[in-house]
């Protein structure tokens, strides 16, 4: 298997004698208003839904952020869901608000994502970088096999491919290319794909 270690920078403490600490990069999600977000249903309160997106304090969402939603017709939320949506309140005086529509109230991709795939964390740093239009990285794994991927900006990553161990080599390789270079990618993948 791929081992990969999370490092940071080693400080020292000014004065405070022989302490150390690792600090690492990963610093904590803040969310921001238009970010696209994977957020994991934690509860269920009246017409609003809580989620864990990975900062300090939940988001909401209200069931008739969905396309098509009305009083009578419901989105079939659960707790335990993961959820692809996007921030449209984000600022440190309010309860972060994400919805699952955009402005002409059409789904655009967002909403429940499907059960049976792999949900991981990775930096916020490589998030950015998988995100940028035109990634390699992406362009290049796409070529081994088909998988689903959605990418949240919390540095959420939710894959699916057709069998598990697929699914999971994926996963691999997304957490290690943070640390590898392209040409150690292309090594690594070409060696995947039996070339």
């Amino acid at each position: 298997g791929l081992l990969v270690t999370k490092c940071g920078l080693l400080r020292h403490r000014p004065g405070g004698g022989g302490a150390y600490w690792v600090d690492s990069q990963q610093k904590r999600y803040v969310p921001v208003k238009g970010d696209h977000v994977i957020g994991i249903v934690t509860a269920k309160a009246g017409d609003v839904f809580r989620l864990d997106v990975g900062g300090s304090e939940p988001a909401s969402l209200s069931y008739l952020a969905f396309e098509g939603a009305t009083k009578r017709n419901r989105p079939n939320v659960q707790v335990g869901d993961l959820i692809y949506g996007q921030f449209v309140v984000a600022n440190k005086d309010m309860e972060p608000e994400m919805v699952c529509i955009d402005s002409s109230g059409r789904s655009s991709g967002m909403g429940i994502i499907g059960q049976d795939g792999f949900l991981f964390k990775v930096s916020l740093g490589l998030i950015r970088k998988l995100l940028a239009p035109k990634c390699e990285i992406i362009q290049e794994l796409s070529q081994l096999y088909p998988f689903e991927l959605v990418l949240g900006m919390n540095g959420r990553i939710w894959v699916k491919a057709k069998t598990v161990q697929q699914t999971l080599i994926i996963v691999n390789i997304l957490e290690a290319c943070e640390y590898m270079t392209a040409e150690q990618r292309k090594q690594a993948l070409a060696k995947l794909s039996g070339n």
